[in-house]
């Protein structure tokens, strides 16, 4: 299973950003895919899930700010995160689930 995480960055608040997660090593339509988030000296946070279907879960504190999509033909998951704040700072990973499975992760970090 290789999980690659890309798109993250440093931008201001108010700010967009969109992380991409390329996926292999298993059959990628027959999972749910996760979004989950680490910020410094905090436990990893679930953010959005998508399921096969499509049918997306947001945690309360990304709701309406962030999109997570999916694209079964690439292997890919997406995050697409508008009006960025400071607290969104975090190192964000892709997972499916089922599974122990973790990539690199890509670094947000969101200040004026």
């Amino acid at each position: 299973v290789q999980l690659v995480e890309s798109g993250g960055g440093s931008v201001q608040p108010g700010g967009s950003l969109r992380l991409s997660c390329a996926a292999s090593g298993f059959t990628f339509t027959s999972y749910v895919m996760r979004w989950y988030r680490r910020a410094p000296g905090k436990d990893p946070e679930l953010v959005a899930s998508i399921t096969t279907a499509g049918g997306p879960f947001y945690a309360d504190s990304v709701k309406g700010r962030f999109t997570i999509s999916r694209d079964n033909a690439k292997n890919s998951v997406y995050l697409q995160m508008n009006s960025l704040k400071a607290e969104d700072t975090a190192v964000y990973y892709c997972k499916p689930e089922p599974g122990n499975y973790w990539g690199q992760g890509t670094q947000v970090t969101v200040s004026a």
